[in-house]
């Protein structure tokens, strides 16, 4: 809704004031934002509501589930993120040791890789150490729909090969693999040279699936073709998934770069064979942010910092 600005606007609007509407649209709460700031819910929002009767706008909508960054907000957001980057410069040339932190939110589904994702963050520490990067576990679709309400940064997903992506998001490719089966070294599939799909439905060793609405749970529907192994669990994510089979519960099927340089991997916990149905299977990791509205210096930063880093995901 639009409201008549206050004469003098320009200059009563404050830097902090543009900072805290950020953190609220990045967060999806007045009181997440509220505690990150280490204020109280009210002064928070009295301030952002001071901010729309000098800017002439409602910034926020206000449910009883809570506050929402609004259609008109989110018109202005590439330009408070311009003058917040701003800011930053000129602090950073000023040498301002007492700078405000800022903080990087990566969405990331469970199969995007630790051994690229935690090297990443490390080298991103090194250089930005006042940014504080907060990684969130979530599904593809949470992750698109967080993206373009812009309250996560950048999005680490996995896409079949041949699947499309949204058009609103910049996307680029990281790593590209295929399907294989993860287990135990000690497994009896493990003296296979080559997994089918016939023997993970054998019964021999119980099949840990992901939940519905994860890429490889799409990929073994697929694969198995409606058929049901004879016994399975269901699991909610890879890294659990990994944790399940180096614990003997059974085998899963990942993309080969969510389990090769594993931790579990290199402890000799877990290991993974071919899967011979599945070798005609691609499937990408990619990085993704909106393609509208200005980019702040350390999302560019750490986006940056993936796209070379692919290359060499097992990298210390």
């Amino acid at each position: 809704m639009k409201r008549a600005p206050r004469a003098g606007m320009v200059r009563r609007v404050r830097i902090e004031q543009l900072e805290y509407i950020a953190a609220v649209t990045r967060l999806g709460s007045l009181r997440r934002a509220a505690e990150e700031l280490h204020l109280s819910q009210p002064a928070l929002s009295e301030t952002v509501r001071n901010l729309e009767r000098e800017l002439g706008v409602d910034l926020l909508e206000r449910k009883r589930s809570g506050a929402t960054i609004s259609a008109e907000g989110r018109e202005l957001l590439p330009h408070i993120a311009t003058v917040i980057e701003a800011v930053d410069r000129l602090r950073d040339a000023a040498g301002d040791q007492h700078r405000v932190s800022r903080m990087i939110r990566l969405g990331t589904v469970n199969t995007a890789t630790v051994p690229l994702l935690i090297p990443a963050v490390r080298e991103f520490r090194a250089t930005h150490p006042v940014t504080q990067v907060e990684v969130v576990g979530a599904q593809q679709t949470e992750i698109h729909r967080a993206l373009l309400e812009g309250s996560v940064d950048l999005g680490l997903v996995n896409y079949l090969g041949g699947d499309d992506v949204p058009p609103d998001l910049e996307t680029t490719e990281l790593l590209r693999g295929r399907p294989v089966v993860c287990l135990r070294p000690d497994s009896p599939l493990a003296a296979r040279p080559v997994v089918s799909a016939a023997d993970l439905l054998d019964g021999r060793e119980p099949l840990i699936v992901m939940r519905s609405g994860y890429l490889m749970h799409r990929f073994i529907h697929r694969l198995l073709a409606g058929r049901t192994p004879s016994f399975s669990y269901s699991t909610d994510g890879a890294e659990m998934g990994k944790l399940m089979v180096a614990e003997g519960l059974g085998v899963t099927v990942l993309p080969d770069f969510s389990v090769i340089g594993d931790p579990l991997e290199r402890g000799g916990a877990i290991t993974h064979r071919p899967l011979a149905d599945g070798e005609a299977t691609e499937v990408l990791l990619v990085i993704q942010r909106r393609r509208s509205g200005s980019v702040p210096r350390a999302v560019r930063d750490l986006h940056q910092l993936f796209v070379r880093r692919a290359g060499t995901p097992t990298a210390p």
